[in-house]
């Protein structure tokens, strides 16, 4: 495939600035305009506006006439869109982040694990097998072990069998990796391996309601841990 400099350039401007929106850099002094992008980054009046197009479609930018562009509350981002996922991950902490993300997880992987133990196949489980495996062996090592917990949880909702909730795996891999993140370092050790086999083998032995609840008691631990962050004054609403 041919190299496309603008396009690549693009893509770059895209990337740095939705970073910068996503960590708050731009809370005080505003979005800059097209004449202060150009300037602040180098780049072209094309690439900047297609910049700002694609920051727009992925709902963290607004442009309207006379009145500029400005960055969006989150509530309007694209959160299921892949890059802003990613960059979620870049925020400073907050309670709320870690909440919310904890429990999409515990509307969604129950149920994932409810029907990967009807659906599963013997590569889904597999797959599984080969996270929890990782998870023991690398048990000594944070980051190896945060990899396999993520693919664990991951290959559940991959069993499911359910393509919209397959959809969903750059989302909840976004969760996982906070929230799993943050609940290990708060235990003090990697996640439970006995309460991680439990899933599997009610997923292996066929029992749904068996797979939702040993699911569900993860994530309810960990949203137990991170609530258990909650800075003084601060409501779980907020």
């Amino acid at each position: 495939m041919r190299h496309m400099p603008g396009v690549s350039l693009t893509y770059s401007l895209v990337e740095k600035l939705g970073q910068a929106i996503v960590v708050g850099e731009y809370e005080q002094s505003g979005f800059p305009t097209e004449a202060e992008l150009c300037i602040a980054h180098n780049s072209s009046r094309t690439v900047a506006r297609e910049a700002v197009k694609m920051l727009t479609a992925k709902g963290l930018l607004t442009s309207r006439p006379r009145q500029g562009t400005r960055v969006e509350p989150v509530s309007h981002w694209n959160l299921l869109d892949p890059d802003v996922t990613r960059w979620m991950t870049e925020r400073p902490y907050s309670h709320k982040i870690y909440r919310d993300l904890s429990e999409v997880r515990l509307a969604i992987e129950p149920i994932a694990a409810s029907l990967a133990a009807k659906r599963a196949t013997r590569a889904d489980i597999r797959a599984i097998r080969a996270g929890l495996n990782g998870m023991r062996d690398d048990a000594d090592h944070h980051d190896l072990a945060l990899l396999a917990d993520i693919d664990f949880h991951v290959a559940i909702l991959q069993a499911s069998g359910n393509p919209f909730i397959i959809q969903l795996r750059e989302l909840i891999h976004t969760a996982l990796t906070i929230s799993i993140g943050l609940t290990n370092r708060i235990a003090g050790h990697t996640a439970s391996i006995p309460a991680h086999e439990a899933v599997l083998l009610a997923i292996e032995a066929g029992q749904p309601a068996v797979a939702e609840r040993a699911m569900r008691a993860i994530i309810s631990e960990s949203l137990e841990m991170v609530d258990s962050m909650q800075p003084e004054g601060e409501t779980a609403a907020q």
